[in-house]
């Protein structure tokens, strides 16, 4: 089992006020904060996206990935069971996986040859008994050694769906306790048992801090003004029915909107965004077909939950999931992937999109996912917009060091709202934030 070291953090930041509507800029570039958010945020107490099950349907298939800044790898076993080991070797400390994806017997360490079960327990040890040389022995392992103590490090693992979380911290709640029941309903509705396939997958590397891509999927303020694609052809808009939902801790949110009519409207062709004489060259980027899943099991609300609003009266046709720290659940139309976000240092992220369908969809509907996917990754009609104002607005923060942002639209309050013109998700994640990281040791 990981034991994580005590480790001693600066006093925290200045907030201006006792609430979260305005956030210090020091939240996105101070390194030790950064470091402490690894510590409390990604490495202890949470759950983080690893992967899907189809990554790796076979044994001995793996997947390397990470958790905060840490590599792991999510492998299949023999036996079909699942383990995420971390990518370091008990012997010496090296990162031995390299490759992204592959298939392996067994997992071997190059530098010393040190051989470990797919399940993480260390099965050879080359030269463990020391090499016999003119009727002597030398060297060898001491009398002592046990290799049940030096195995890598194993995870905890939770699978849903054909999701696959996993954590360092094996004293972490379950899995459906961390989402809550309003996020697991909108979770069951996306990843309700149907087999998984894989699609593809994009890439892209983000010079801003991790949490303002969180940020942006909690934020309903900016896809009608920012993106021209959006505005333009109704696929999000301020006046989309609506929800913005919370976990009871407001650390995880869903983002619920009912596409509404495309073309030219009053209330938007003030928006500089909204381009009239926007055509598509393929008008099959807009072949949308409903699904049944779409309207899904409806979301579970208890007392640990906050009071959910009255759905939309149409069936949800995007549903952005952000699931605190690491991953978005993502559900654009037709479209559907998952964004795993892998920091790298205070003002920096990589940002892995994995595009998938379901086993039993037709060739029709999976040309259709692959084109609606074109909205999204790094040259994406809707995301390359996003990936340029995180860059500028990081630029902005490392100028001023004591200045803030301010995320008042809809109040200063946290909660669940029927609509779309309100912070109240940005608001709810930065409460739980501080709780967290403003916590004694």
């Amino acid at each position: 089992m990981h034991e994580c070291p005590v480790t001693v953090f600066p006093q925290q930041i200045r907030w201006e006020t006792d609430g979260t509507s305005r956030i210090p800029f020091k939240a996105y570039t101070d390194e030790a904060l950064y470091r402490k958010e690894l510590d409390r945020l990604f490495y202890n107490g949470h759950w983080c996206y690893v992967g899907l099950e189809a990554e790796i349907p076979n044994a001995g298939d793996f997947k390397r990935t990470v958790i905060g800044e840490r590599s792991v790898l999510l492998v299949r076993d023999k036996d079909a069971s699942i383990h995420v080991v971390e990518n370091v070797c008990a012997h010496r400390g090296m990162a031995f996986c390299r490759e992204r994806h592959g298939n392996r017997e067994s997992l071997t360490c190059p530098y010393h040859q040190w051989n470990y079960t797919l399940s993480g327990d260390l099965q050879g040890v080359p030269f463990r008994r020391g090499v016999k040389q003119d009727g002597k022995v030398n060297g060898g392992m001491p009398a002592d050694f046990n290799p049940a103590e030096h195995g890598l490090t194993k995870l905890k693992v939770a699978t849903r769906g054909g999701v696959v979380f996993a954590s360092f911290d094996h004293s972490v709640e379950p899995l459906e306790e961390f989402l809550g029941p309003t996020i697991l309903g909108y979770f069951d509705r996306l990843f309700n048992g149907r087999k998984l396939t894989i699609l593809g997958y994009n890439r892209q590397r983000i010079p801003g801090n991790w949490k303002l891509m969180q940020e942006n999927i909690k934020d309903p303020y900016h896809p009608g003004l920012l993106h021209t694609w959006f505005v333009t052809f109704g696929l999000w808009r301020a006046d989309n029915k609506s929800q913005l939902l919370m976990d009871a801790q407001h650390r995880h949110a869903a983002m619920v909107s009912t596409r509404g009519a495309a073309g030219k409207a009053a209330d938007v062709t003030q928006v500089s965004s909204f381009k009239a004489g926007m055509e598509l060259n393929d008008p099959r980027f807009l072949d949308i077909a409903q699904e049944d899943w779409w309207a899904g099991p409806p979301p579970v609300a208890s007392s640990g939950d906050a009071a959910v609003p009255s759905a939309p009266a149409s069936v949800p046709t995007a549903v952005m999931m952000t699931v605190f720290p690491s991953v978005i659940f993502q559900q654009q139309v037709n479209s559907v992937s998952t964004r795993h976000i892998q920091p790298d240092g205070k003002g920096a992220f990589d940002f892995v999109w994995t595009h998938f369908g379901f086993e039993d969809d037709s060739e029709e509907m999976t040309q259709r996912r692959l084109r609606q996917a074109n909205l999204f990754g790094p040259a994406g009609f809707v995301s390359a917009d996003d990936g340029e104002v995180i860059e500028w607005s990081q630029e902005g923060f490392e100028t001023k060091p004591a200045h803030r942002t301010l995320a008042e639209l809809g109040g200063r309050d946290v909660g669940d709202t029927d609509h779309m013109v309100t912070e109240t998700l940005i608001r709810g994640m930065y409460e739980y934030w501080r709780k967290v990281m403003e916590a004694e040791a």
